[in-house]
Order: C-alpha cells, then structure tokens, then sequence
C-alpha cells in the first residue's frame, strides 16, 4: 500500500510543478489554489509512504516520479524541446526509480 501511496504522490508533486508554473508567481487563482492543494495531498502521501518506506529510496522515487511526469507534460504540450537525447535521459530516470522498487 505504501508504494501505491507514493507513486500518487509522486504524481501530485507533478501536477503542483505545473501548477506552479502556470501561477505566473501566485498572480493567477486557479492555478495558485491547484499548487496548494497538489502541494499539500504530495506532502502527506510522501509522510505516509515513509512510515513504511526507508526514507532514501522513498524520496527519490517520489521526485523522479514527478519530475519525469513534469517533463512529460512539458513535452506533450510543446512547452520543452524533445529530442532523442532528452528521452533518452527521461528513460534513465524512470529506469533508475524502477530500479530502485526492483531492489527493494
């Protein structure tokens, strides 16, 4: 179960990044109150998980989540570049959190 809660969380740190970026520095409402909110749901699921989960692989699997779902969505919606070069390196992230739970 605390894998399950972590990985949610980790796909709440994305959607507070994104939020975040598109508050324009807390200048616009909606996507100010989606950061906290997002914010505030990633925090607990990360406390949660790590009552459980040793706290380094727990962390690191919580931001590699995010920020290979961050990136992702920068991509998709044209807002980063994509390249080989950059996929390449989104793999080795998401293979290096994979690698992490595999190990466990």
């Amino acid at each position: 179960m605390s894998w399950l809660v972590l990985m949610l969380a980790g796909v709440a740190e994305a959607v507070w990044a994104v939020a975040l970026g598109k508050s324009q520095g807390f200048t616009q409402w909606v996507p100010s109150v989606v950061f906290v909110v997002a914010l505030a749901a990633s925090m607990a699921g990360l406390a949660w998980a790590m009552r459980t989960l040793p706290t380094g692989t727990a962390y690191a699997v919580w931001v590699g989540i995010g920020a290979s779902l961050a990136i992702a969505y920068g991509m998709l919606t044209g807002a980063e570049s994509t390249s080989v070069w950059r996929l390449l390196f989104l793999a080795m992230i998401i293979g290096g959190v994979i690698g992490l739970k595999a190990v466990e």
